[in-house]
């Protein structure tokens, strides 16, 4: 699958959130705090590393606050305040060269926050170096990256925004690759692997462009990539790949393109289930948990899911269906005790 136009990143235009000056360097350190925000966006000069971010949100009036970083991820839900009431909450951000998919542009050194939504109200931030934080790495292809333009987005992109302080995203999901690409890609796995440290996650989806990868090769490439996590200490965790939307007649996705079954009869979803049942692997079957979804809703309105209505895309997800599936991926983390249910958020 190829990649997509680069968009720019615009802030919110609903009206300024804290206006302050330039922020400025103490003793050699960078700033930290609310001087570097205006208007409706914050940049941190920090080095690539693992942030902690707090925010205070809301003010005298109710308001109605998300945000958003990097490239296009999202870090916080949209967090509503009654007025006279502000909240603080926190997040911890995984900053990177290149900020997005690895094989993508480098982007903005440092970090870069945007406050949106109905009524945004930032009051209050601080950023810190992250001391415990726990990464989930992903490694997978453009229906898992972090999507540079609108209005395509990948579930990795929006899992963040599920997760509370102490659990970081590395997204290194990248347009197009499949499980021979990954591997062979300098850029890729070689970069991820020494990342890996003991008790990170490492979440596994590739399927979707393995179209022409035989089943042996298949399988001895995901059994590659679960050796590389264990040899580091980290936990491998296969995710079966995101269903297409390609519905039979009778409104069922019992067809080879929906299920990922490539033109040589392998059964992708069927052979990640093997290869975890193999290996004692945790298992994520979004394949099963995304075709219930998508037969639930039926051939019209899953259409909001995917880029049907924007690009007859079949394929890649909305913004919403990416949230949706990054839901469906944070309720298995929880539900198989990867990570502890108080370390994530209810969306």
């Amino acid at each position: 699958m190829r990649r997509f136009t680069v968009a720019a990143l615009t802030a919110a235009t609903l009206g300024t959130v804290l206006s302050a000056a330039p922020a400025q360097a103490h003793h050699g350190r960078p700033a930290l705090g609310p001087e570097n925000c205006t208007a409706n966006a914050c940049h941190f000069d920090v080095p690539a590393g693992t942030y902690d971010v707090t925010v205070r949100l809301g003010g005298d009036s109710a308001a109605s606050t998300r945000i958003t970083g990097e490239t296009r991820r999202a870090l916080l839900p949209e967090t509503a305040t009654a007025a006279g009431e502000p909240v603080v909450r926190s997040f911890t951000v995984n900053v990177r060269t290149p900020e997005g998919e690895p094989t993508g542009p480098d982007g903005t050194p440092g970090l870069d926050l945007v406050i949106g939504g109905s009524a945004p109200a930032l009051t209050d931030i601080r950023v810190a170096p992250a001391k415990r934080a726990r990464q989930i790495f992903l490694v997978g292809d453009s229906t898992v990256c972090d999507q540079p333009g609108d209005p395509y987005s990948g579930w990795g992109q929006q899992l963040p925004q599920y997760l509370r302080k102490g659990l970081s995203v590395a997204n290194h999901a990248d347009s197009g690759e499949s499980t021979v690409s990954y591997l062979a890609d300098s850029r890729l796995w070689a970069i991820v692997q020494p990342r890996i440290r003991r008790g990170d996650l490492v979440l596994i989806q590739l399927a979707h462009n393995d179209k022409q990868t035989d089943e042996a090769t298949y399988r001895a490439n995901l059994e590659t990539l679960v050796a590389g996590v264990r040899e580091k200490g980290g936990r491998p965790v296969l995710v079966t790949p995101i269903v297409r939307r390609w519905f039979n007649a009778d409104g069922t996705l019992d067809n080879n393109t929906a299920l990922l079954v490539n033109g040589l009869g392998v059964d992708h979803p069927a052979v990640t289930r093997s290869v975890a049942a193999a290996h004692d692997v945790p298992l994520i079957d979004l394949t099963a948990r995304t075709k219930a979804l998508v037969e639930s809703l039926g051939p019209e309105a899953s259409k909001a899911l995917y880029l049907y209505n924007e690009k007859r895309d079949n394929t890649h997800t909305s913004v919403h269906g990416a949230t949706v599936y990054a839901g469906l991926v944070r309720d298995e983390l929880v539900a198989q005790g990867l990570v502890p249910a108080g370390r994530t958020r209810v969306g």
